[in-house]
């Protein structure tokens, strides 16, 4: 059953969410997994994919965006279903995904914003009346 995993930072902005992203994503990749970003809209997608190259000074992590290539470790997607992905999911729409539950593991990124606040509220009670997994992680 997919495991999902709530990272609650006390900022908010899109600058927060794509560094919460970023470090999951960073994480995951040292690990071996294969992750798949959704985003929430073309904006997030554009921003997200220049931030992963920038993200720090002394490394990057190599991705590819989903309409290019399916195939690499790290892919970011929006309004695409992954076709070579079902390890991690990192959800930065504001709501599930109809192909969640196809992955072993759902990352979703909180921030104080107070339509994500709300929307992630539904989220974590749309997986608990599921029966998914749940956990919650305080990030600085």
């Amino acid at each position: 059953m997919t495991r999902v995993d709530f990272y609650v930072v006390k900022s908010a902005g899109s600058d927060a969410r794509l560094s919460v992203a970023a470090r999951l994503t960073e994480k995951a990749l040292g690990r071996g997994h294969k992750i798949f970003i959704n985003c929430e809209s073309e904006t997030q997608l554009v921003a997200l994919n220049t931030y992963l190259w920038d993200f720090k000074p002394s490394s990057f992590i190599p991705h590819a965006l989903a309409a290019e290539d399916e195939n690499e470790h790290v892919v970011l997607g929006f309004n695409q279903v992954p076709s070579a992905h079902n390890d991690v999911l990192i959800n930065l729409a504001l709501a599930p995904p109809r192909y969640f539950a196809r992955f072993e593991r759902v990352a979703e990124v909180v921030t104080q914003d107070p339509n994500a606040l709300g929307a992630l509220r539904d989220a974590w009670r749309h997986y608990r009346d599921k029966g998914y997994p749940l956990s919650k992680h305080e990030l600085p």
